[in-house]
């Protein structure tokens, strides 16, 4: 049967790409339950509910448990099915896991309600899915095979109609283009899609962000060309660096062989709803994420990237660097081989980017993420890593070649025998939620952290109009004092410990550069220390942060520990 005489099928992502996108994947579970009541009586393909960023924020910024998120959507999505997005090797998380903790993982999502599983890797390193995807063919669920598609001198459309027959090998169920970036021309969907189509006879799904402004007429190609699947955010929460509109995109084709079936009538209910959590989180939308951005076709940011990174910026005070921060990103990929910039690639190339512009020489700081990548702990770069990086990088290290995962030993039992031991894991879920975010998890299972507040709309983010920041400086008869912000008209604005680091100029003081958490402590009190030494490692923007020794010595202070938060300009220890 022609394919272009079928009918279209629609994948709505409200409930995690679209808020992921526009706000920092900030909507809460309460919120999501009745708006996927209303989603189930449409008729749509999948509604994409779980995975990517949502299980991070769900611990680190809700105080939500991500596997009772899945349980209560499970619930209430009796007609639909439920969607996830699995990064490979990943997982939900920004580094490999052992192959262990991937099988637990895929089958625990599975059991607790996920039906059709999306598996990337962001470099499009095969080898870097295939443990997930046999763990999804095993549990017996949908496997929608995805190609993270991006543009560069290394990236072509018969490297990835090559790629999906490779992909076709592995019995999935469906294909999916995965355009985070909202980069894809008309023409070129057309042709991608025909091209696979043709080569594997496997259903296709296309899913383009807005940014560019493309997005709407790339769908209109694909529905053309015979796409299978398209995916669509509800009107209150597309466009931008979302998806195109639900509503639009089934009113287009109305009337035509491609009809969906779904009237508009039916999406009523849903969009209204939709209006209602909208009004909630409006504090939460910013200009930069609303807007049609054409830069982003040179800087090929995805959407939740764009709102992450004015989030992070904020963070760090420094939101007035995001446009050298835009043009840094690309010198960087080009440098690391031109990864597609979807998670953790995105984050692995965005974060490096923001501190080679805030220290203002490029890679001062590198990351741990950065290091990895370029020893080759994230698979294959696409295209040639530049030889200036790698040695300033790596150096002498050894390069790996193999299947990254093969290099890692099974860390499931030891991990399950440290959170039992800590006594907060009382589940295989709680066990994997710990192994996801070691930093985090611990404070969030014993029940220490307390969900953030949704901002109103004076306090949007990346506004003029931005929350008084934990930290200021205040100048008094012309001296300038560091003053943490503990209150405003009686209100708590930001709470600061008794025990909070000191700030300013102590001799030997090696201060804090960024705002984070700390996540391991490399030292302790009388240890000889050299130049360059790692002192602790700070996890900041989802990185790990290495920070090194400005000078040989002896530790005679220390202000932190594991899981404080500390601020740029906290002294976190004395070097004699």
């Amino acid at each position: 049967m022609n394919p272009t005489n079928l009918p279209l099928k629609i994948t709505d992502t409200t409930l995690r790409d679209a808020h992921q996108s526009l706000i920092a994947t900030r909507m809460r579970t309460e919120d999501m339950l009745p708006l996927a009541e209303s989603i189930d009586k449409v008729g749509f393909f999948s509604v994409e509910a779980w995975g990517g960023a949502t299980f991070d924020t769900c611990i680190r910024f809700l105080n939500e448990d991500p596997w009772k998120r899945l349980q209560a959507l499970d619930e209430v999505l009796k007609k639909t099915p439920i969607q996830m997005l699995l990064r490979g090797q990943n997982l939900v998380g920004y580094r490999h896991y052992s192959d262990d903790v991937v099988d637990r993982f895929v089958e625990r999502s599975y059991e607790n309600g996920v039906d059709i599983f999306r598996v990337f890797d962001a470099l499009n390193d095969i080898r870097n899915m295939d443990r997930s995807m046999r763990g999804v063919k095993k549990a017996g669920a949908h496997l929608q095979a995805a190609i993270s598609y991006t543009t560069s001198p290394v990236h072509s459309v018969q490297g990835f109609v090559k790629m999906a027959e490779e992909l076709a090998a592995y019995e999935c169920d469906s294909i999916c283009i995965k355009d985070m970036a909202g980069l894809i021309m008309p023409n070129d969907a057309q042709e991608l899609i025909t091209g696979i189509k043709e080569q594997t006879g496997m259903p296709v799904d296309l899913h383009c962000h807005s940014t560019s402004g493309i997005a709407s007429m790339s769908y209109q190609a694909a529905i053309e060309a015979g796409v299978d699947i398209l995916d669509t955010a509800m009107s209150p929460f597309a466009l931008g660096t979302s998806q195109p509109p639900t509503e639009s995109i089934i009113a287009s084709v109305m009337g035509t062989p491609r009809d969906t079936g779904i009237s508009l009538e039916s999406l009523q209910e849903v969009r209204d709803q939709a209006v209602i959590v909208r009004e909630k989180y409006e504090g939460l939308f910013t200009p930069v994420a609303e807007r049609v951005d054409s830069n982003v076709l040179v800087y090929q940011l995805p959407g939740g990237m764009i709102t992450n990174l004015v989030s992070q910026l904020a963070e760090q005070d420094a939101l007035d660097k995001l446009s050298a921060v835009y043009k840094e990103i690309p010198r960087v990929r080009e440098e690391l081989g031109y990864p597609p910039l979807v998670t953790p690639s995105s984050q692995i190339v965005g974060t490096q980017a923001v501190f080679n512009v805030l220290s203002g020489e490029r890679y001062k700081n590198i990351t741990k993420e950065v290091r990895d990548y370029v020893r080759g702990l994230y698979g294959k770069a696409p295209g040639q890593i530049s030889e200036e990086i790698i040695k300033k990088i790596v150096g002498e290290d050894e390069i790996i070649t193999v299947r990254p995962a093969d290099v890692l030993e099974p860390m499931y039992e030891i991990m399950e025998m440290e959170a039992k031991e800590a006594g907060f894991a009382t589940s295989v879920d709680d066990i994997l939620t710990y192994i996801m975010y070691p930093a985090i998890a611990p404070s969030f299972l014993k029940g220490e952290r307390v969900a953030e507040e949704i901002p109103s709309v004076s306090q949007r983010k990346g506004s003029s109009s931005l929350e008084l920041p934990g930290v200021m400086e205040v100048e008094v008869d012309g001296e300038v004092f560091s003053v943490r912000i503990v209150s405003v008209e009686g209100k708590a604005a930001t709470s600061a410990p008794s025990d909070a680091p000191p700030r300013g100029d102590i001799p030997g003081g090696v201060k804090s550069n960024m705002q984070g958490i700390v996540l391991e402590l490399k030292v302790d009190r009388g240890d000889s220390v050299k130049e360059g030494d790692v002192l602790l490692v700070l996890e900041a923007m989802k990185m790990e942060n290495p920070i090194h020794s400005p000078r040989s010595g002896t530790i005679i202070d220390i202000y932190v520990d594991s899981g404080d938060t500390v601020q740029s300009g906290d002294v976190l220890m004395i070097i004699e």
